[in-house]
């Protein structure tokens, strides 16, 4: 009976109109290295969807692309584990999976329906895709994108930077794909000094299937000095929580600083009558146009100090978790390992409080 009781933290949310919101970090639980489940390996979760009593999650592995279900029981308001269930393997004899790179990066679960989010590969002129699978893993269908996201197009995305997150719409009539980084039409990756660098978050009509709106949101500059090659920052997670409000995962990294190379932050950003409908702007470069408004809600810097030996790693995933004891939401977050192929990761999952005066 413990699932019942998430009695979706969304719908709390439908009649809330509270001014503020901040975010409070509870507790961290780190699965252990090289776990087998249907004898594949827990590792690379690079989005997360609470469903049906159900978390669904997708690993980011384009030579076995698949998703794990499970569940994360919370108590006392601390995840006290994390159980794997069952294994999704993405059917890739179709002729759309055969024609695409399944570099999937977020999931969701509607009705029933698993959509996945793919950045594709650029380099190798692959488009980056939206797409529903069924329940046993075959493809169903595949949602149309504008044409400046794909591989070849003159607004030249980003290898390994286009879609990188999704989340149902909070009306469910829809739902959001944000990318990574910028368009080099749209504008620079950041570094260490301020730049424009917008990134595009586009919302999909589910009976269309095609995109209606989209709306840019600006990335932080880099503050932590380089010391190796790859000093980066981009979008990794998005969640709807009210309508025309988001929470949004920005995760730098920088070699050169081992296992610490992570700044991970969550920006509450927010739609008004100000915010420009950029979907039909080929190139925010040469175009006027009014960005999210955006706010700090928590730097896992300042709680470094309760992570295991003070990591914030590769965080990629959100979604809402259980009501906690005091009637407050909760959020859960999940990190991508990338398999220890760069050195020491955890599989890290993160607890933390919904807070709303």
């Amino acid at each position: 009976m413990r699932k019942i009781a998430f009695v979706l933290s969304v719908v709390g949310l439908v009649a809330c109109k509270k001014q503020t919101v901040s975010l409070k970090f509870l507790n961290e639980y780190v699965v252990k290295d090289s776990l087998i489940i249907d004898n594949t390996v827990v590792g690379g979760i690079s989005g997360i969807d609470f469903y049906n009593n159900n978390y669904y999650m997708v690993v980011d592995d384009a030579t076995n692309p698949r998703i794990l279900i499970g569940d994360i029981i919370v108590k006392s308001d601390s995840i006290q584990s994390v159980n794997f269930e069952k294994v999704i393997v993405v059917d890739t004899t179709s002729q759309f999976t055969k024609n695409h790179v399944l570099d999937l990066e977020s999931i969701f679960v509607d009705k029933g329906t698993i959509n996945l989010v793919s950045e594709g590969s650029i380099r190798y002129k692959k488009d980056p895709s939206i797409f529903e699978i069924n329940a046993d893993g075959s493809f169903k269908s595949q949602v149309e994108i504008p044409s400046y996201f794909k591989a070849t197009s003159k607004a030249k995305p980003k290898h390994n930077g286009v879609f990188e997150s999704s989340s149902k719409s909070f009306d469910g009539k829809g739902f959001w794909v944000a990318m990574e980084a910028p368009l080099e039409a749209d504008g620079e990756e950041p570094t260490f000094h301020e730049t424009q660098s917008p990134i595009r978050i586009t919302y999909f009509d589910n009976e269309s299937k095609k995109a209606t709106k989209q709306f840019a949101y600006q990335l932080e500059k880099i503050d932590k000095p380089a010391k190796g090659n790859v000093n980066l920052n981009g979008t990794t997670a998005i969640l709807e929580y009210q309508k025309n409000h988001f929470f949004i995962i920005e995760r730098a990294y920088q070699s050169g600083y081992g296992s610490h190379g992570n700044v991970v932050r969550i920006f509450k950003a927010s739609i008004n009558d100000t915010s420009t409908n950029t979907l039909e702007i080929q190139s925010l470069k040469n175009e006027k146009y009014t960005p999210l408004k955006k706010e700090l809600l928590l730097d896992f810097s300042t709680v470094e100090n309760q992570l295991t030996d003070g990591i914030i790693d590769n965080i990629e995933a959100i979604t809402f978790g259980p009501i906690l004891q005091n009637g407050n939401k909760s959020l859960i977050l999940a990190a991508d390992d990338n398999f220890q192929l760069y050195g020491k990761q955890l599989n890290q999952f993160l607890l933390l409080e919904i807070e709303e005066k």
